[in-house]
């Protein structure tokens, strides 16, 4: 099987990573934080050192950063403990779910207002949008750093700018860039959510919120921290608030490794592989006959195709060459939004290449294809 449905996780891992989640099941079986026997000092140890790796990717300090299970949980965290209290919040057009769903359901429970920022192939205009929705009493600006469904790019910086002079807090989703462009707190970003399992080849359940430490996060769950054990409160410092109960250790490590595989091998280069490699099956399927692919020139994109053969329903699409061994991702992709702003109702059939993916076969992939073109009407 061929997986060109990295945007939903990266698969294949590095060895080192899996070599990592090895030794974390052999040598790391201790509790983090809590216990002072060798054997949870030493697991404590090893996920400081991971904290600390992550901090020093993303231009963090190690105490505000703090480990989740997904993205979503991160964005859930962000989302609703800085908008305890209440106020108004802009998401964009383009957002997943993760942060659509709980922003709309604080507005539910009438315990927040919110806009939709709508965006654009010209910056300039996307940049607008936000400004235009702006009020006094904004709190926060939710944003996808790009789209999850064509992999448009927004304008981060500049949002981040924006919100910076106004007092806002800026809170991104950056699933699907981490790990593939070079994305820092110093870009202007008050909290960072993050996946590990996407592009920085970490095991599933794991992911990142990552603060700057300028905005309170009121935490949504409480419980053991292994901190402040005497008190019925919970303690208000990252990371602890944030980390109620025990710790995926063992995704941890591997989360470490594989932000080192990254390092290592270099964003710069892990985005030009991925974006050839979308640039040659753009080349390869705008050729044929009913072919729709949702890009726009004016537009800068992450290494992600979404398609449609005309007359086919994607699904039908996707599962078609699934059949011939190839991985892709059909449907609305927990992305509403976004679909609605792009007509396609029905959805879309997304390629995401990852930098283990080969020419090769994205070339067989493009010739089946063309086969499944032939058969739309049987």
């Amino acid at each position: 099987m061929i997986n060109f449905d990295n945007s939903a996780t990266t698969f294949p891992k590095p060895e080192s990573v899996i070599r990592a989640a090895r030794e974390a099941m052999v040598r790391y079986g201790g509790n983090s934080g809590r216990g002072g026997h060798e054997l949870a000092a030493r697991t404590s140890e090893a996920v400081y050192s991971a904290r600390a790796e992550a901090a020093d990717f993303f231009g963090a300090e190690p105490e505000n950063t703090v480990f989740t299970l997904n993205c979503t949980h991160a964005l859930n965290m962000a989302i609703q403990g800085v908008m305890y209290g209440g106020g108004h919040m802009i998401i964009s057009s383009l957002e997943h779910n993760s942060s659509a769903r709980p922003a709309a359901e604080l507005v539910r429970q009438g315990k927040a207002s919110l806009s939709v920022a709508e965006v654009f192939p010209d910056d300039d205009r996307t940049i607008e949008s936000f400004r235009r929705l702006i009020s006094d009493d904004t709190k926060a600006v939710i944003c996808t750093l790009a789209s999850n469904v064509t992999g448009q790019l927004l304008p981060y910086r500049r949002i981040a700018e924006l919100c910076r002079e106004r007092g806002i807090c800026f809170i991104a989703d950056g699933a699907q860039v981490c790990g593939i462009i070079p994305v820092s707190l110093g870009d202007g970003i008050n909290i960072l959510c993050t996946s590990g399992h996407k592009g920085l080849y970490g095991l599933t359940g794991t992911g990142l919120l990552i603060s700057d430490g300028s905005y309170p996060i009121h935490p949504i769950i409480q419980g053991g921290t292994g901190s402040s054990s005497e008190s019925m409160i919970q303690p208000d410092l990252l990371p602890d608030s944030l980390e109620s109960g025990t710790l995926n250790t063992t995704g941890i490590m591997s989360l470490k490794a594989g932000i080192s595989f990254v390092k290592r091998t270099g964003t710069d280069y892990i985005f030009r592989h991925e974006t050839e490699l979308c640039e040659q099956f753009i080349s390869m399927i705008s050729d044929i006959a009913d072919i729709v692919v949702y890009r726009d020139k004016s537009a800068s994109y992450m290494p992600i195709v979404s398609f449609n053969i005309r007359g086919m329903p994607s699904g039908r699409t996707a599962d078609i060459l699934a059949k011939q061994g190839y991985c892709l991702r059909a449907g609305l992709h927990c992305s509403a939004l976004a679909h609605a702003q792009l007509g396609t109702k029905e959805g879309t059939v997304r390629f995401s290449p990852s930098f283990f993916s080969r020419s090769e076969d994205v070339s067989r992939l493009a010739s089946a294809i063309k086969n499944v073109t032939n058969m739309r009407n049987y």
